[in-house]
């Protein structure tokens, strides 16, 4: 072997069940970078639209007037904002129909409840897939490692007296395919547990405004101070 071999001739020069090892690991890095990029995009936009909102809705505004505000506004509706429009309109329609406090106050926070489940769901999206790439990456690049070591020990047995040279192939592309598996966990696991962290964190948020909104909602059903 020529001591001036380089990485990508190791790869180009592995056995085929190597390489299509290589290339699922490599094909699940880029697909986990891809959602690493697009969820961290993500938690960003609805934590800071969060901030901005919850400064708005303590203003001391009325709440029309916040409704109407989200209604002619140009940016897309997600997180706090979207619970409030949910818990809001159902809030106004209760009070047309004029029915008991009580069921219009759990009409109201159910509508919540539902627009911070499908909040959640849109955040916690992709998190799976990065969980199953950190978790199955190493045992991948093991299978490799496995079929690269093999590889050695069959060229040992095809030569009368083992070199460096027979077997270095076989252990390099062993190697290589561990690296390559670890390459693609390390990151996703990294980005699982933080995202994860970020996520629980902003749903602890949507549940604390879920029930500030509900304590003024209910102060409007029943007569109360903050104007609707």
């Amino acid at each position: 072997m020529s001591g001036t071999i380089s990485l990508s001739q190791l790869v180009l020069q592995a056995s085929i069940p190597v390489q299509l090892v290589m290339g699922a690991l490599l094909a699940a890095s880029l697909t986990s970078w891809a959602v690493i990029l697009a969820k961290r995009g993500l938690l960003a936009r609805i934590q800071n639209q969060a901030i901005a909102f919850e400064a708005k809705f303590w203003s001391g505004g009325s709440l029309a007037d916040l409704y109407e505000g989200l209604r002619r506004g140009r940016d897309p509706e997600e997180g706090l904002p979207q619970i409030f429009r949910a818990g809001y309109e159902e809030y106004t329609r209760q009070q047309s129909l004029k029915g008991q406090t009580d069921d219009a106050l759990a009409a109201v926070q159910r509508q919540m409840r539902v627009a911070m489940s499908r909040e959640t769901e849109k955040l916690e999206g992709g998190l799976s897939l990065l969980a199953t790439i950190g978790s199955t990456s190493p045992y991948v690049g093991l299978l490799g490692t496995v079929w690269g070591i093999i590889n050695a020990f069959v060229a040992i047995g095809n030569v009368k007296q083992a070199t460096l040279a027979s077997v270095a192939p076989g252990i390099a592309e062993a190697l290589i395919a561990t690296a390559i598996g670890l390459f693609a966990a390390i990151p996703a696991v990294i980005a699982y547990n933080f995202f994860t962290a970020r996520v629980d964190s902003i749903e602890n948020r949507f549940s604390t405004f879920a029930e500030e909104m509900t304590g003024i909602v209910e102060r409007g059903l029943r007569g109360g101070s903050r104007n609707a």
